[in-house]
């Protein structure tokens, strides 16, 4: 039986695998949209918390998932090899924009978007660890202006913090890159999202799991070979001009080697000291190997 999604005969159903409806996930998809592989899976696209409850739930098979889901639900997970989202330095799209300094926010109301459970702790963390401060936070849509009528401070990811990131000088506001700011603090990349295949599904069908892995791997590299025509492309209907996209497509990194992992481990270890997140196993995050 081809490709169904299952049905009568009990064929192999296609992989349901969640896609991240931000930009900085669109070079992935350009990738897979250009080498035909959306034809060979089920995608669901969604914002990062729900397509993460999805995958937890069992709704999803494979896809990405923020690094504090993926923590918290280890044991449910493989991480595919060499792919994630993340930087090794400013990420654009994860901001803390303030009216006022970072080190006088303690006992000051701090907006937490409601999109990123990753970028939040990063966030809270660097706060506490780096500053010295304890905010009065609070969680509210990812609307900037709004948030900053409550707050002093506003944690922001994914399109909108890049939107705001680029108002900023014009309203008087200033912006903290927590890609930078981790990188600064640690000398390590941040890594903010994995891709993950459930236990379950990677046992039962490790064939359709490593075609998926190198579709994704597939795709990352011909958009990389590729992004400016994926910023010009992506400039027709998003509200920046093709070289913001390039420069920021370009800031991204999609690569999961050691480095990456050294930066993963980083970040579980301070988030499991903060209990935020359970400890990995010593021996590190466990990867699918087909």
């Amino acid at each position: 039986m081809s490709h169904g999604d299952g049905g009568e005969g009990g064929g192999l159903r296609r992989p349901r695998v969640g896609h991240i409806q931000f930009l900085n996930c669109l070079p992935i998809y350009w990738g897979l949209m250009r080498s035909g592989a959306l034809l060979d899976v089920n995608l669901h696209k969604d914002s990062p918390e729900r397509l993460g409850a999805a995958l937890v739930a069992g709704d999803l098979d494979i896809g990405p998932i923020s690094l504090v889901e993926y923590l918290r639900h280890a044991d449910q997970f493989l991480l595919l090899p060499d792919i994630a989202v993340g930087s090794d330095g400013p990420v654009l799209s994860v901001n803390v924009v303030a009216t006022r300094p970072l080190g006088e926010l303690s006992g000051r109301p701090v907006a937490l978007g409601s999109t990123s459970r990753t970028g939040v702790l990063l966030a809270r963390m660097l706060l506490a660890e780096r500053y010295g401060v304890d905010p009065d936070y609070f969680t509210c849509p990812p609307d900037v202006t709004q948030m900053l009528l409550e707050a002093d401070a506003a944690v922001l990811i994914g399109d909108v913090a890049l939107r705001a990131r680029h108002e900023a000088p014009a309203r008087g506001l200033a912006v903290t890159d927590l890609g930078q700011a981790w990188r600064d603090w640690t000398g390590l990349p941040m890594v903010f999202a994995v891709w993950a295949v459930r236990r379950d599904f990677a046992a039962a069908h490790p064939g359709q799991v490593k075609e998926v892995h190198q579709a994704f791997l597939r795709s990352r590299d011909l958009c990389l070979a590729e992004l400016d025509e994926v910023a010009r492309s992506a400039a027709r209907w998003e509200p920046f001009d093709a070289p913001t996209l390039a420069s920021y497509f370009r800031a991204l990194d999609f690569s999961l080697g050691d480095r990456q992992v050294a930066g993963l481990r980083e970040f579980a270890r301070r988030a499991a000291g903060s209990g935020a997140a359970p400890a990995l196993p010593s021996a590190g995050p466990e990867f699918f190997l087909p």
